[in-house]
């Protein structure tokens, strides 16, 4: 009865197709300028951030053509310079992503950036399908923002995102 059973659960489980998660991270930057108004909205865009994604998919034993979905699961802004600066100048703040051939979305943001905020802050996630964007040789992310208080200097700010991928082994 044993052996039946086990070769009943074997036949089942053969056929199950392996699925794989991983993460893949970037970091990229962005620079606010200094402004003399506020409340205004500023458009800053990235350099482009070369994916690797082909790479990235052969280490952990997938292909870009076995990818079920790609979400953004974090992204963390980090004041680079000035030094002793924070985010407390903020209002808001929106980042969106783009690739060629692909129209631009918007993936994170804070609607409401605490004016003590530190040298660091977490954005909330839209949690959309991102894949053809991450299989795209480069993308490019444009950062809106609006400021409450005037800033005296250039702010350069890192940005660290995080996707988290769920494909089908080879």
């Amino acid at each position: 009865m044993r052996i039946i059973l086990f070769f009943c659960l074997a036949i089942v489980f053969s056929g199950c197709e392996k699925l794989t998660e991983f993460n893949i991270d970037y970091t990229s930057s962005a620079t606010v300028p200094s402004s003399t108004g506020i409340s205004l909205p500023i458009d800053v865009l990235t350099p482009d951030v070369t994916t690797n994604s082909q790479s990235e998919f052969e280490n952990n034993n997938t292909n870009k053509n076995l990818v079920d979905k790609i979400s953004l699961s974090k992204m963390t802004l980090t004041v680079h310079d000035p030094n002793n600066g924070n985010f407390g100048f903020l209002k808001s703040i929106e980042i969106y992503i783009n690739a060629e051939g692909l129209s631009e979305k918007k993936i994170a943001w804070n609607n409401n950036v605490d004016s003590a905020a530190g040298k660091t802050i977490d954005l909330t996630s839209s949690g959309d399908e991102l894949k053809e964007y991450i299989k795209a040789d480069k993308f490019i992310l444009r950062v809106n923002t609006v400021t409450d208080q005037v800033i005296s200097k250039d702010y350069t700010i890192d940005i660290y995102t995080l996707f988290k991928v769920n494909a089908k082994l080879l």
